[in-house]
């Protein structure tokens, strides 16, 4: 499988933020163009409290009502002290959250150590989880691929193999009966923290579809809005060979082969090509069957049991 564009090196800056929650920027403009690297949030309440042996300076910091109360009853020298310690080199920005008012010493040490100091008028618990399903999402390690992505009975199926083998022209055939495109010729992935590969289309080249001799297709327009998805999680991977008289295929469907993206397995089928196969329905049988083995029902097991009791085998001595 041919791999078009690996995306490791994934840069936020904390003005993104900025731009995507509509903060407003209390203090330390010129920091604006700090990386932020991780997705994890930090309440730095312990750090108030005088705490700071295990303080994580990466994480971008929440201030709610709990750390802002407390810190109002500390005496003003102590209060500048702990501020000026929270406002570390590494520190990508400090969010007031709920609309707080922003202590003055935090915005005079925010402002000289150039850490961004923002504010928000969304509620602590739901700023936490806004910010890290946010950046979860454009931290995940991404990679783009050659390859179709399409839905097939709710199964998200990548399929790949060769230039010119017949990959758009298949996924053309399925949307024809009913499934839907995500991408044609490139998928960019991107891994979830649970392990999962959600794949979508470039934006360049969302909904539409390269087919010799016709030249780009819009699905959408030709097949109507159902016959598209913007993103799918993959399941998988159908590789598409061209028949090779010298190559034993499996006949059975006992054999598992996977195929490792990123840092996830799934499981892949290899289908020879040549004359005469109509690989949409092949495609189309590939998910019903990864669908019944997820539901318990494995066909080929089911077969070789069988035949291990005609012959009289005991399958629990071999």
């Amino acid at each position: 499988m041919e791999r078009v564009e690996a995306m490791s090196d994934i840069k936020i800056q904390t003005r993104d933020l900025v731009e995507r929650f509509q903060f407003q920027v209390l203090a330390g403009v010129k920091g604006l163009n700090r990386e932020i690297t991780v997705s994890d949030i930090h309440r730095p309440g312990l750090e108030i409290a005088g705490y700071f042996a295990y303080h994580p300076p990466e994480r971008v910091q929440i201030l709610g009502k709990t750390e802002l109360s407390f810190a109002a009853d500390l005496p003003p020298e102590v209060r500048k002290f702990r501020f000026d310690k929270l406002c570390n080199p590494e520190t990508p920005c400090i969010v007031v959250a709920h609309g707080e008012e922003a202590p003055a010493e935090l915005i005079y040490e925010a402002d000289k150590d150039e850490v961004p100091l923002l504010r928000s008028d969304v509620p602590t618990t739901k700023l936490i989880s806004n910010l890290t399903n946010y950046l979860e999402a454009e931290l995940a390690p991404r990679t783009t691929l050659h390859g179709v992505l399409v839905e097939v009975y709710g199964v998200g199926i990548l399929l790949t193999g060769s230039s010119g083998i017949g990959k758009s022209e298949t996924a053309l055939e399925l949307l024809k009966r009913g499934h839907r495109l995500v991408a044609d010729d490139a998928v960019e992935i991107r891994q979830t923290a649970e392990h999962e590969l959600i794949g979508e289309a470039p934006e360049l080249i969302q909904n539409l579809m390269e087919i010799r001799g016709l030249g780009i297709l819009n699905i959408m327009t030709l097949f109507g809005a159902g016959s598209v998805r913007s993103r799918k999680k993959i399941t998988l991977v159908i590789h598409l060979e061209y028949w090779d008289s010298r190559k034993g295929y499996d006949r059975l469907g006992l054999d598992e082969e996977k195929m490792k993206i990123l840092d996830t397995e799934l499981p892949m089928v290899t289908i020879p090509v040549r004359p005469g196969r109509n690989l949409a329905v092949i495609v189309e049988v590939a998910a019903m069957n990864y669908r019944l083995k997820k539901m318990g029902y494995d066909a080929a097991q089911q077969f070789s049991k069988r035949l291990d009791g005609t012959l009289g085998v005991d399958t629990d001595d071999m």
